[in-house]
């Protein structure tokens, strides 16, 4: 598993923002998928998460409503459209891939996922 997000930047609050992570191996459909983010001098929290098969989706609080995970299995993709961005949003997110036992677990807890990418950062200006 190789993962690379892009499409962080820098927004205004309220604006949106699309992340997008690609995974170049050859099961990317065995794996739960997970959106973290760090913002300096802060631990990595848990955004979003991702069942192989989509059928579980799971949120922080933080950003439930305004923020939605999506994959595409043949594109070996997981994306994180990011609405209505706050200041507080800013941080450097990154993906990860776990191993789940079956198709429909999300995990939140950074340990269990096995594999990250490198992070993107996104920078929302008041």
């Amino acid at each position: 598993v190789q993962l690379q997000a892009s499409g962080g930047g820098l927004v205004q609050a309220g604006g949106s923002l699309r992340l997008s992570c690609a995974d170049s191996g050859r099961i990317f459909s065995s794996y739960a998928m997970g959106w973290f983010r760090q913002a300096p001098g802060k631990e990595r929290e848990f955004v979003a998460a991702i069942s192989r098969n989509s059928g579980s989706k799971y949120y922080a609080d933080s950003v439930k409503g305004r923020f939605t995970i999506s994959r595409d299995n043949v594109k070996n993709t997981v994306d994180l459209q990011m609405n209505s961005l706050r200041p507080e949003d800013t941080a450097v997110y990154s993906c990860a891939a776990g191993t789940v036992s079956n198709t429909i677990a999300v995990y939140t807890a950074p340990t269990r996922y096995q594999y990250w990418g490198q992070g993107t950062q996104v920078t929302v200006s008041s």
